[in-house]
């Protein structure tokens, strides 16, 4: 009877020291790894934040040239570069396409308005047969001037200005100062619009020459730009 108590007790110190030794196995820190042996499928929790990205459209030449794709997943659109875009002039469904908005596909006019006071109104209405986006904000030149204005960062909009066939977007110039503190006044007679792309100060294209007045538009060292805007108001009002 000794005999066998003395081994049934082994063979229980034995049993213990295994379940212990395979509890302390897992990761080599200490503590086990629940799922490292795991092969099981992802669950839908664990993809349901996944945005699949959209892949660039292939440039051809003209309208196709810095096109993008836009892919709907159930909300808003991704572009490659990671922006969302608001759900007006972005398409519907997988595979449209966006274009950048230049001189080749928009109708470009320029107007001085009366409200605010020394202020010019750009417009530009897509022309073309897709929808165009303008980013960031025009770069505007009188006559030979070499040097281009700055923007006026309060005007930056919360998403890119995006324009469906037929429709306009819209930029404010300040033309000079309202309290005369401007330097350098003169009157341009020629004015070239050009169209950054989707990289700032990057190339977007073919300008644009808008017809200015007869009389040419007065402008000083105060001149400065607005982003592009989906309305006129939003261009003047800064």
């Amino acid at each position: 009877m000794r005999m066998s108590h003395i081994r049934l007790l082994a063979a229980t110190g034995t049993a213990v020291t295994a379940l212990a030794l395979t509890a302390c196995s897992g990761n080599g820190t200490g503590t086990k790894d629940e799922g490292a042996s795991r092969t099981d499928a992802p669950t839908a929790a664990a993809t349901a934040g996944r945005t699949p990205t959209a892949a660039p459209g292939a440039a051809t030449g003209g309208e196709a040239a810095n096109s993008t794709q836009v892919t709907r997943t159930g909300g808003p659109a991704t572009k490659p570069d990671g922006r969302r875009t608001t759900g007006k002039g972005t398409g519907t469904g997988t595979g449209a396409s966006v274009v950048l908005c230049n001189g080749a596909n928009t109708r470009v006019t320029a107007a001085p308005v009366t409200r605010p006071l020394n202020h010019m109104l750009i417009t530009v209405t897509n022309t073309g047969s897709r929808i165009c986006e303008l980013p960031y904000y025009p770069v505007v030149r009188f006559d030979e001037m070499q040097w281009a204005p700055q923007a006026a960062k309060e005007t930056m909009p919360q998403a890119v200005t995006t324009l469906r066939p037929g429709e306009s977007g819209y930029a404010g110039v300040l033309l000079s100062s309202a309290d005369g503190s401007g330097e350098g006044g003169t009157t341009g007679h020629k004015l070239t619009v050009m169209f950054q792309g989707r990289t700032p100060n990057s190339d977007g294209g073919p300008s644009a020459t808008p017809v200015l007045p007869a009389k040419g538009v007065y402008y000083d060292s105060s001149l400065k730009v607005a982003y592009w805007q989906q309305n006129a108001s939003d261009a003047l009002d800064w």
